[in-house]
């Protein structure tokens, strides 16, 4: 039995906070889990949106008031942009109900403070995405460290290097207001995949640039439109994992392209070439010394998961163990990314709290 708040083996009930792009791929997977959990409500600033929405979807929709007040919500979920995460995640947490959000957990470590802090206090739990990570991809990359494969791991490089939203969504000013960067936009799939493979980070280095103050919307109604710039956009970073591992991590909006892997990790054994965290699925490459790269067969994670198995997860979760996706992970990518950009400032080496603990495994789960 999971987690919701309605006892048995009832679905957990989830009621959707922010209908826009990224709801379209929830809303896939909660037709395809309903008999676990399901879609009950949905709400957004736009009502008229929401209704039209909910309407499409077979369910009420309409504001966040009232989303929070509806006793048959179990669970929020949280689509709202960065800069309101932590606003509406703190108003569910007073409504009584558990939170399982979009990344970043919030915009800020004292946000995300306090959040928790409100969740510890209500008995209630808050998770975060990306849930990447429980996919079959990085899962069974996880599993060939786990067995050995590799040897003992001594390094990873994790690249995302491309050009910037701009040249494809329409309305992309949040990507490069606070909160949004290649970093945080991009850095919790890596870092979540990071944190599973190799373990929580002690310390990190890092330096970052803007080298340009606007962009320019490529297309929709405001193609042409100039964004002002206020976050860096090219970041890279060494990161100093507790098990004694170091990766180097590059985040760019500032790229043509790059031809490097998303993330390879190497053992003293050999090394691995891992799936792209952004996708649950994906062949993890190994080789070791005297052989050729070879792919290894799918072996761990959900099998045909998306977007919000987290939820998925947390209410298969059995009472008194911590689902995967909890906050705690997302809280450590957050202070790694918050740590990184004040390391870039002060040009230091910075210490972390590596408190959270890496995720249990996912074995081989079909649906």
């Amino acid at each position: 039995m999971g987690q919701s708040l309605n006892g048995g083996d009832a679905p957990l009930r989830v009621g959707m906070v922010g209908v826009g792009f990224i709801s379209r791929m929830y809303f896939e997977t909660l037709q395809r889990i309903s008999d676990e959990v399901r879609l009950v409500r949905v709400a957004d600033l736009d009502v008229e949106r929401a209704a039209a929405v909910g309407a499409a979807q077979g369910v009420p929709g309409g504001s966040v008031d009232d989303l929070l007040a509806d006793p048959d919500v179990d669970i929020v979920l949280n689509l709202t942009i960065p800069a309101a995460h932590a606003d509406v995640s703190l108003r569910a947490l007073e409504a009584g109900k558990h939170v399982y959000g979009e990344k970043p957990l919030t915009v800020t470590l004292a946000e995300a403070r306090t959040v928790r802090e409100l969740a510890a206090q209500r008995g209630l739990w808050v998770g975060c995405a990306p849930d990447t990570v429980l996919g079959t991809g990085i899962q069974t990359a996880r599993r060939a460290v786990d067995d050995g494969l590799i040897g003992r791991p001594v390094a990873a490089t994790a690249t995302m290097a491309i050009p910037g939203h701009e040249a494809w969504h329409p309305n992309p000013d949040f990507y490069y207001a606070p909160g949004g960067g290649p970093l945080y936009d991009m850095g919790p799939y890596y870092l979540h995949a990071l944190i599973t493979l190799l373990g929580p980070v002690a310390r990190v280095s890092a330096v970052a640039s803007r080298p340009r103050e606007e962009r320019v919307i490529a297309s929709g109604p405001r193609a042409g439109e100039r964004v002002p710039v206020r976050t860096d956009t090219h970041i890279t970073g060494l990161l100093e994992h507790v098990g004694g591992a170091t990766t180097t991590l590059t985040m760019s909006f500032d790229t043509v392209g790059t031809r490097a892997v998303p993330i390879e990790v190497h053992g003293l054994e050999g090394s691995l070439i891992v799936p792209d965290p952004n996708e649950f699925t994906g062949t993890t490459l190994l080789k070791v010394r005297g052989k050729d790269w070879e792919p290894l067969p799918v072996s761990a994670g959900y099998e045909n998961s998306a977007r919000g198995f987290g939820l998925l997860d947390f209410h298969r979760t059995a009472a008194g163990d911590v689902p995967r996706a909890d906050a705690g992970i997302a809280f450590h990518a957050l202070e790694i990314m918050e740590t990184m950009m004040t390391a870039s400032v002060e040009g230091r080496r910075l210490d972390l709290d590596p408190a959270a603990d890496r995720p249990t495994a996912v074995p081989l789960t079909s649906l």
